[in-house]
């Protein structure tokens, strides 16, 4: 059964054993952050830290946006930050499952004959549970903030690294719709807290947000924003999800849920969200109105740098009476947002591989932060057949980021990272076997020479034949007999070397 609402999940991971409550005091600024960094990187289970101070001295590094203290809002983090978490957050199993669910329902093709159509039909009504709908009231609304009374000190946000230039919300959902056609965009966008009634937008230009906002300055036309921060975990997901623009996330939402995601309508602007979000902010983003946004620690494991970007003007803050904030904490891997990027990687493979058929296994290694490094094995058939791989990658929605491809056989683990280095340091003759091309990169990439475009590497670590210039004899691998292997298995239990 699908989560209710975040404080179902909550409950569902206490019994599970994987959240463990923090009563001693802790400051939202820098303390809760370094607390969850060593969690997460021990591997450790999501927290749930229930008294939240704020006591840094007004105007240092780590100060909010005022003195005031934080409401008393029990402060989640690292609910994502593990294989068992995610599949528990899905309501799956295991992650490839969930992956073939979504492919065979993007690939739902017209039945033939009486059998197929009535093997269609449990399809169907899934499909027809998967629409949002808009219901009168949520819990999301219980306490209405407007006017003088808005002030985003309320909500306990975190400052993560000292080099931050303040607090951040940075498990957002952003809600827009595009102004020509009124298609909703539903994204995850970091936004720094300024003052009591203002924030950035951190959209980057490749975003459904962005889109939204660049049509609204043409039209030179204020947009509506409204900003959902806790909702249950898929429609969480949902967000950070490459889906196409045509795909409404709320809907992608309720297909992983296999459930609606109720919306209620917002107090101050003309849109819906999420009705068991624990906090909403509604507002608006005005044309050409830009403030200076970072540094931030981000999940590259650097500071991105400081910039100019949109400025939120909060109109109201809606919560729950008993609303818990969730919050993530990016830096060197491993993180919490690795296990997001490792379920996009399983989730959408089998579209990858509709896509490019020879595509075997794929592996984001999380020292790769998503973008940087791509491991993928091929089942090789002809020459150039790597080459064709890399590119159509670079050419499938957000894998255009990708700076790195590395493509080995088939019967290469890519799963082991070290498998991967050990063929691509014997299989590579680096003038033959290295691509390199220029293309858009990942706004955070910061070794480029300039934002956002600069080189990708692709790099063959297959094996070669004469068809591809190679005429000296391959080697085979070391490979144990299966013989051997069989007999040492049934004496194992008695060499006493376990």
């Amino acid at each position: 059964m699908p989560y209710k609402d975040l404080q179902a999940f909550i409950k569902d991971l206490e019994r599970a054993g994987e959240l463990r409550r923090v009563a001693t005091p802790l400051d939202v600024n820098l303390e809760i952050a370094e607390v969850t960094d060593r969690v997460c990187k021990t591997g450790g289970p999501a927290l749930l830290f229930t008294a939240p101070t704020r006591v840094a001295p007004s105007g240092s590094a780590a100060s909010g946006p005022d003195s005031a203290a934080p409401g008393p809002f029990p402060v989640l983090t690292n609910a994502f930050g593990s294989y068992a978490r995610m599949n528990m957050a899905l309501g799956t199993e295991s992650l490839d499952d969930m992956g073939e669910q979504v492919h065979q329902f993007i690939e739902m093709e017209k039945p033939e004959g009486l059998i197929q159509k009535l093997k269609l039909l449990p399809k169907l009504k899934r499909m027809g549970d998967i629409f949002p709908k808009t219901v009168s009231r949520g819990p999301c609304q219980e306490i209405v903030h407007t006017g003088d009374d808005v002030d985003l000190a309320l909500l306990p946000v975190l400052t993560t690294w000292p080099g931050d230039a303040g607090p951040f919300v940075t498990l957002p959902l952003v809600i827009t719709k595009n102004p020509e056609t009124g298609v909703r965009n539903v994204g995850m966008y970091r936004m720094q807290v300024f003052d009591r009634n203002t924030t950035g937008m951190h959209w980057h230009r490749h975003k459904g947000g962005a889109y939204h906002y660049h049509l609204a300055e043409k039209l030179g036309r204020r947009l509506e924003v409204a900003v959902a921060i806790g909702a249950e975990p898929c429609t969480t997901y949902a967000a950070t999800a490459p889906i196409p623009d045509e795909i409404d996330e709320f809907m992608f939402a309720g297909f992983l849920r296999q459930s609606p995601v109720e919306l209620v309508k917002c107090r101050t602007v003309d849109l819906e969200v999420p009705a068991t979000s624990q906090f909403v902010l509604e507002g608006y983003v005005d044309p050409f109105e830009r403030r200076r946004e970072g540094p931030f620690g981000d999940h590259t494991g650097y500071y991105s740098l400081a910039d100019d970007y949109p400025v939120f003007h909060v109109t109201a803050i809606t919560h729950r009476a008993d609303a818990v904030y969730p919050a993530t904490l990016v830096g060197p891997p491993p993180m919490e947002d690795c296990y997001m990027g490792k379920a996009t990687e399983r989730i959408f493979l089998p579209l990858i591989k509709k896509q490019l058929p020879e595509v075997v296994d794929m592996n984001l290694p999380l020292e790769g932060v998503f973008h940087n490094l791509c491991f993928i094995s091929i089942d090789k058939r002809y020459p150039g057949q790597t080459r064709k791989v890399m590119y159509a990658l670079w050419g499938l929605g957000q894998m255009m980021f990708t700076k790195i491809i590395v493509i080995v056989d088939k019967d290469v683990n890519v799963q082991n990272t070290s498998e991967v280095l050990w063929r691509l340091g014997n299989n590579v003759d680096p003038r033959r076997d290295i691509v390199m091309v220029d293309g858009p990169l990942d706004a955070l990439d910061h070794a480029s020479p300039t934002a956002f475009y600069g080189g990708k590497i692709g790099i063959d670590a297959t094996k070669k034949g004469p068809d591809e210039g190679h005429m000296r004899e391959w080697p085979d691998s070391l490979v144990m007999s299966d013989e051997v292997k069989s007999k040492i298995d049934g004496l194992w239990a008695d060499l006493g070397l376990d």
